[in-house]
């Protein structure tokens, strides 16, 4: 089974059609959102889709639009397994609503830290605080979507346990290289990022793990399906 842990369906120009064709080739997909109000413009559409599943989302670059979230936030949260995508981002980008993010991470991390859920992290060079809040309210069922770190976060991360999904993108870069390098193959899964990752494919990056993993492509597959499963276990 092909696993994508981090896609936004609901960006494509049209988000029906690419989810029937994701629930058409078995391509087992979390669907991220960057809103509440996304996740319940969406929700319903996907109800009987059995591959393609919607996360819940509070975007730490969508922080100006937080406050009037958070209600719709906590009403929706025991509609989906899966929370995403969710974090921190302290780049330029987004350092000026540093207080908001952090504010409205740690509502999210308190809504869900008794429910059993799959989160999907945005950790921007926020990685160590995003991983500092995330033990503090003792969630232990994340996965770092596109690290991109220091090796000395990373280590923290992994002997923390969680996990880190991994695109085509980032094999493209010797940053990204290096950190698929360092990574424990059982913490290991695949993302897309699409559509803000052009001509993004999971494919691609089975391939890439295969190559220096030293392992055949089915297999590579089998363990990305292990490692996703693990967390689904958490959850059931």
């Amino acid at each position: 089974m092909i696993v994508d842990t981090h896609c936004h369906i609901d960006m494509y120009p049209d988000p029906l059609g690419e989810a029937k064709k994701r629930e058409k080739d078995k391509l087992l997909t979390i669907s991220m959102t960057n809103l509440p109000s996304h996740f319940e413009l969406g929700h319903n559409h996907l109800l009987n889709f059995r591959y393609v599943r919607m996360a819940l989302g509070l975007h730490p670059l969508r922080a100006v639009d937080h406050k009037k979230e958070l209600s719709l936030f906590s009403k929706l949260v025991d509609k989906t397994s899966y929370i995403g995508e969710v974090g921190l981002d302290f780049s330029n980008e987004g350092m000026s609503t540093k207080d908001i993010q952090i504010k409205s991470f740690d509502f999210v991390l308190e809504s869900i830290k008794s429910k059993p859920k799959i989160i999907s992290l945005h950790s921007r060079r926020a990685e160590k605080e995003t991983l500092e809040m995330l033990i503090e309210k003792r969630i232990d069922n994340a996965i770092f979507h596109w690290f991109s770190g220091s090796l000395s976060n990373l280590k923290k991360i992994v002997d923390a346990g969680f996990y880190f999904s991994v695109n085509s993108a980032m094999i493209q870069s010797e940053n990204g290289r290096k950190i698929i390098d360092k990574l424990p193959k059982e913490l290991v899964l695949t993302e897309t990022d699409a559509p803000y990752i052009n001509d993004s494919s999971v494919l691609k990056t089975i391939e890439y793990l295969s190559s220096i993993w030293k392992i055949s492509i089915i297999n590579v597959e089998m363990i990305i399906e292990q490692n996703f499963k693990r967390l689904l276990q958490k959850i059931r």
